[in-house]
């Protein structure tokens, strides 16, 4: 089994800054991409920023240069600095990962989702 536990969120007045944690533990033989994602009320799940195993990352167009995604490949952990906070930022954040693990003599590849994190932006 593997888990993934996320940290770090809470209120911030714009302008303001939070970092997000998210460490995955279990039975992990490689983690593929890492990435965050979030949900405002009412709201799609969108893509906010994402890295792989070998360093390339992407990020979504309204976080590009505010936010910095980041992997601590020893710790199998992936954090989100997210600096010049706004309103609009507001949202469930999730972890994802893309582990791969071992049953046996064969390996096998999943994708598993933190249970999710609040941030919100507010004066």
């Amino acid at each position: 089994q593997v888990q993934l536990v996320e940290s770090g969120g809470g209120l911030v007045q714009p302008g303001g800054s939070l970092r997000l944690s998210c460490a995955a533990s279990g039975s992990i033989f490689s983690i593929n991409t890492m990435g965050w994602y979030r949900q405002a009320p009412g709201k799609q799940r969108e893509l906010v920023a994402r890295a792989t195993s070998g360093g390339t990352t992407n990020y979504a167009d309204s976080v590009k240069g505010r936010f910095t995604i980041s992997r601590d490949n020893a710790k199998n952990t992936v954090y989100l600095q997210m600096n010049s906070l706004k309103p609009e930022d507001t949202a469930a954040y999730y972890c994802t990962a893309e582990i791969r693990s071992r049953r046996g003599l064969d390996y096998y590849i999943r994708d598993y989702w933190g249970q999710g994190t609040q941030v919100t932006v507010s004066s």
